[in-house]
């Protein structure tokens, strides 16, 4: 892993709130074609240089450097909403009231 490293992150055209951080300058077909194929067209969204302590919204820089070294790509996915059946019932009993 390196201690710092320039990134390019991209949006998913296909899955909202999902995004690929890769090395800048990387050849998207250098990328696995499944990945590729489920992510859709990537839509730049920012260049950054990145440090293992550098705090990002969901993941740290140190997590996306050592993604970048194993496999050459960070998949950020949406977090999941574990509450989510809660939160609708709670909106459904709020609403009969």
């Amino acid at each position: 892993m390196k201690d710092r490293e320039f990134v390019s992150v991209f949006r998913s055209s296909k899955k909202s709130d999902t995004y690929i951080y890769v090395r800048r300058g990387q050849n998207w077909d250098d990328l696995p074609e499944a990945l590729r194929s489920i992510f859709g067209q990537p839509v730049h969204a920012m260049d950054l240089l990145l440090s293992p302590d550098k705090k990002l919204a969901r993941t740290t820089g140190k997590e996306v450097l050592e993604a970048l070294a194993e496999k050459d790509f960070f998949l950020q996915m949406p977090e999941e909403q574990e509450t989510y059946i809660v939160d609708f019932r709670s909106k459904i009993e709020r609403r009969g009231q």
